[in-house]
């Protein structure tokens, strides 16, 4: 069964397409969009990107952190140049988390903006990357640091795509998924992933079309990140990115309880959500949580201190000025396990 979620964002809206064979109508989308010439730039095997109808350059990708970088928009948008492709052709991507924000920036970038199409093949792309128009790259300050807000054409969902995937893959963006429990989606066990999927998308594609630039209620969707993007760097990447969520979240809910803006039941409904998806929910053992106050400050959403999107009474809202001794405090009292310990117990787990 497909599923179609309408992303509405006036002149800048598209649909987001979830279930199987949903790849196939890509040369339908590119001509709907008038585009004579297509790059797809793909991190998976030739035969995984359907064909688009028009002229097309095949480009490889690589997926991981280490390419999220603004050296690989400056190759990708080189070979755009030299390819020949205007502002009225359209660029496909095709490939997890890494692959969709790059190739999503450098089409922000290239001649000012040319129409992009996703096609994630990860879970975690799915549920988070390929929807809502942020598109962003690493600096070694931290993760995400340089970007823009760039809404794809269309994203199209296939989940055939994920029966190839190895399942600590799965569980990664199974992260994501176990967020959503606390800003606004129905519980979400139990379902199928599919229904996952489209119920995850729904929500993001509601919240994004009231807030698109982040200035409100977008920042709902980082619920757990201010964290888990200090565990990636922390790690150096070892924790993927919706392991070091799930933690997050973890956190997040202890926090809440610390504050005062949750009881206990509240703070074990974390634990029993991450736990639930077989997700890790301590921190590392080796990982110094000064460390991780200084990285959370870096935060996009610390603008004169700390800042967390936390639950409460009136449900999820970001919450500023939270002081660092209190932040310290719950990071101290966090249960402790390696780095070994954790990616094993996510992968016994997925097994």
């Amino acid at each position: 069964m497909r599923t179609t979620i309408p992303v509405r964002l006036a002149d800048r809206s598209y649909d987001v397409l979830v279930g199987p064979g949903v790849r196939t109508t890509l040369p339908e989308v590119v001509q709907r969009l008038g585009a004579r010439r297509a790059v797809v730039v793909s991190a998976r095997p030739a035969d995984w990107v359907p064909g688009t109808g028009v002229e097309t350059l095949l480009l490889p990708a690589r997926d991981g952190e280490p390419a999220k970088r603004l050296s690989t928009v400056e190759e990708l948008c080189g070979e755009f140049a030299r390819f020949g492709l205007t502002r009225s052709d359209v660029v496909v991507s095709c490939g997890g988390g890494t692959t969709t924000d790059v190739v999503g920036l450098a089409a922000a970038l290239y001649h000012r903006g040319v129409a992009v199409v996703h096609l994630p093949t990860s879970l975690l792309a799915q549920v988070d990357a390929s929807v809502g128009g942020k598109t962003a790259v690493n600096l070694p300050a931290g993760k995400n640091l340089v970007g823009a807000y760039w809404q794809p054409s269309a994203v199209l969902c296939d989940t055939d795509y994920l029966t190839t995937l190895p399942r600590r893959e799965v569980l990664n963006g199974l992260g994501e998924i176990a967020r959503c429990h606390f800003i606004g989606a129905p519980d979400l066990r139990g379902r199928s992933l599919p229904e996952q999927i489209a119920a995850s998308v729904t929500l993001k594609a509601g919240i994004v079309a009231q807030d698109e630039r982040d200035t409100g209620l977008r920042h709902l969707l980082n619920y757990g990140h201010t964290l888990g993007h200090a565990l990636e760097i922390a790690t150096g990447f070892a924790l993927r990115h919706g392991e070091a969520v799930a933690i997050g979240t973890v956190f997040a809910g202890r926090l809440a309880g610390a504050l005062g803006r949750l009881g206990q039941s509240g703070v074990d409904e974390h634990l029993a959500v991450v736990r639930h998806y077989g997700l890790p929910a301590a921190l590392p053992v080796d990982v110094d949580p000064a460390v991780l106050v200084r990285q959370m400050y870096r935060d996009k959403k610390a603008i004169t201190g700390l800042a967390f999107v936390l639950a409460g009474p009136r449900g999820a809202e970001l919450v500023s000025d939270v002081p660092a001794r209190v932040v310290t405090d719950v990071l101290d009292r966090m249960p402790r396990e390696s780095l070994e310990n954790l990616v094993g117990a996510t992968e016994a787990a997925a097994t």
